[in-house]
């Protein structure tokens, strides 16, 4: 194994283990309640900058992808009772079949039409949940949580755990297909597809692969929200928040590059919570606008830009 893998495996291994350590110390109940959402965070960014990122194709799908692991994971357990695990596994497999089928349908459209197309996949979904009585409809459903296992004292910190597992597993996948020949191939295209085709480039396998793992990913991401509130809904699960957050965050952090969206995951959801917590959640997406707006005027290539640019500068 490189020397490279090796240290971030041994880093996330650390990183991962002082989490679920967390999880079983005596910390106040909230912070692993709003800790649950900084880590979604990760997992949404990471999964969106695989095609975003690396490939250049924004998708402003996210809230269709996260609602479908939402919902099937509310199937797995209102029907079979099925446990956490299950529903992520089932939730992932779903959104993971969903990113297929929207890649076969959109990836031969390029730029605004395709971004266009991924939005009118969010309403098509949302009007089937809105007329299907199983899981609610618009009204919503109230679920009863199980007692948490594994030794956690609450099932917020048993979610907070499992959690921190998907986001670890969510960055090592991005990373993974940063360096690997997939993601070559979609740098390439995202810089010039008719250059890539031209060059024997399979730039349609390849955008079908990171169109399926990033709705995959996607969706394993919402599937435990429904445990999470004990309730879900259309409004909610298919809000477009989700789409400006997970684009905000991979560009304040840096895109194409696997750390960018930890970073601006990490940023924005802490800064997020905090705002929550001390002025109103109200001002949530206003936080977003406001540090896109100066990371886009000021910063165009995020924190990392900003790190690379301070390194040339120092030499």
């Amino acid at each position: 194994m490189p020397l490279s893998n090796t240290r971030f495996w041994t880093g996330a291994g650390i990183v991962l283990a002082a989490l679920v350590a967390m999880a079983f110390s005596g910390i106040n109940e909230y912070v692993f309640f709003a800790g649950f959402v900084v880590l979604q965070f990760v997992v949404l960014a990471s999964a969106w900058n695989i095609l975003g990122g690396y490939a250049g194709y924004v998708n402003f799908g996210v809230p269709a992808f996260v609602a479908t692991g939402a919902y099937a994971a509310l199937v797995m357990f209102k029907g079979l009772g099925a446990p956490l695990v299950v529903q992520i596994v089932f939730g992932a497999f779903v959104a993971g079949v969903l990113g297929l089928l929207v890649g076969l349908l959109t990836l031969r459209l390029r730029g605004i039409f395709f971004s266009i197309a991924t939005v009118a996949v969010i309403f098509i979904l949302e009007t089937v949940v809105l007329n299907w009585r199983f899981v609610g409809g618009a009204s919503g459903l109230q679920l009863s949580r199980p007692g948490p296992s594994l030794g956690f004292e609450s099932y917020t910190r048993m979610l907070f755990a499992v959690m921190a597992v998907m986001a670890v597993a969510a960055v090592g996948i991005s990373r993974y297909l940063q360096h690997s020949h997939v993601g070559q191939g979609l740098r390439a295209l995202r810089d010039s597809e008719e250059a890539a085709e031209c060059s024997g480039v399979p730039t349609l396998r390849l955008k079908l692969i990171a169109c399926t793992v990033s709705g995959a990913l996607l969706g394993a991401g919402g599937a435990p929200m429904p445990m999470y509130l004990s309730f879900i809904e259309p409004a909610s699960s298919f809000n477009l928040s989700y789409a400006v957050s997970t684009l905000a965050m991979p560009i304040i952090g840096g895109l194409g590059h696997w750390a960018g969206p930890v970073i601006g995951a990490l940023l924005l959801g802490s800064l997020q919570q905090i705002v929550t917590v001390t002025i109103s959640s109200e001002l949530n997406v206003l936080v977003v606008g406001v540090l896109l707006v100066v990371f886009v005027v000021i910063a165009p290539e995020g924190i990392l830009g900003l790190v690379k640019s301070w390194k040339r500068s120092s030499k």
